[in-house]
């Protein structure tokens, strides 16, 4: 590593950490003042304030670092350009390649460290801030159950499962109803109970009836206390993406979640798409140094312009960034674009254009 690579890295790093710093300082204080007149209604002292907002850092970061990139590259080029040490590099003979290397390495070490808040720290974080939120900030009662926003679930070819409420943990589940069909579509049996608890190996539905359709459109009615059921999920399922919290969980989670399910044929759009969008959201750091570099230099040839004309600049790709990555993802959600491509398609489209510019950038 030559001295005027840790140069360049170096004064790329303290406009950078200063951007995403100033960022932050603007946002978590828009988000204090917005919540801090409800907060104090409750008398919940100081230290619970102050975790809430705390562990709301990590979801912070992750939102704003791609824009402190993209506003650190554009700044680092301007004042570069301004002491003429940019045209002191070229003609030395500095290729554009040479010269772009510190930006990427730095934005590519950011967005490890981004893929892993966005793995597993912001997940964990979120649900933990919430919990803070509604128990020790609002003095709400620990909730014992939620509703299920969605309450209907597949499990199995021929199998549907209706839940009305889940208890927190997901380990019992309220309001069960289970309906078995055969291979021509046609309701075999319903299976009701007031309760479904995990025993650690299976489910056991309690205070229940099972009402089985004979082919002559009879109808067996038995009611039982306490009866097996085969349901392949597990309480962590039940507590994260059937209550409608597919934020609150990590990588692994979705992983383990869509591998039971993936072979029985089950829909994953809306779950998947999130975790494309979630994974692809890291990488858009390299993409604001392709796009920032492309335009610091396009500028005015080598030189650029005005610092305010590049955060104008920034400002701009920013917003067409997030408007297309947000149009992206409703339109995998919805089931009109494969989740894969609804979640890398803002990087592929912003991706393509910082290179198509940075290629036409005069050498």
């Amino acid at each position: 590593m030559t001295i005027l690579f840790r140069y360049i890295l170096r004064e790329y790093a303290k406009i950078f950490f200063m951007c995403l710093s100033g960022l932050m300082s603007i946002y978590m204080i828009i988000d204090f003042f917005e919540k801090i007149r409800r907060f104090l209604r409750y008398d919940s002292g100081m230290v619970p304030l102050l975790t809430y907002f705390a562990l709301k850092i990590p979801a912070i970061s992750f939102q704003v670092a791609p824009f402190a990139v993209l506003v650190a590259t554009l700044l680092t080029l301007g004042l570069l350009s301004r002491s003429n040490e940019i045209t002191a590099l070229r003609s030395c003979g500095v290729s554009l390649l040479w010269m772009a290397s510190p930006f990427l390495i730095f934005a590519g070490a950011v967005a490890m460290v981004l893929l892993a808040f966005s793995s597993t720290i912001i997940p964990l974080a979120t649900e933990k801030a919430e919990e803070i939120r509604l128990v020790d900030i609002e003095k709400k009662p620990k909730p014992l159950t939620v509703q299920a926003l969605q309450p209907w679930v597949r499990i199995g070819a021929d199998d549907l499962m209706h839940i009305r409420s889940i208890e927190i943990g997901g380990e019992t589940l309220r309001q069960v109803r289970l309906f078995h069909f055969d291979r021509a579509f046609h309701l075999d049996r319903i299976v009701e109970a007031d309760a479904a608890h995990y025993t650690g190996n299976n489910w056991v539905l309690r205070e229940g009836a099972r009402r089985t359709f004979g082919p002559d459109n009879t109808i067996d009615l038995a009611f039982f206390d306490e009866d097996t059921a085969e349901i392949p999920l597990i309480p962590d399922d039940f507590s994260t993406s059937l209550t409608g919290k597919s934020d609150s969980m990590t990588f692994e989670n979705i992983q383990n979640y869509i591998g039971r399910f993936q072979p029985e044929g089950v829909s994953f759009a809306r779950l998947l798409t999130d975790y494309y969008g979630r994974l692809a959201s890291p990488f858009v750091t390299i993409i604001m140094v392709l796009v920032g570099m492309a335009l610091g230099l396009r500028r005015s040839g080598i030189r650029g312009g005005s610092m305010a004309m590049g955060i104008g600049q920034a400002f701009i790709v920013g917003f067409c960034y997030w408007t297309t990555h947000s149009v992206a993802i409703a339109l995998g959600r919805g089931g009109a674009l494969p989740p894969m491509l609804a979640g890398w398609m803002a990087n592929i489209l912003f991706g393509s254009f910082g290179l198509y510019l940075l290629l036409k950038v005069r050498h």
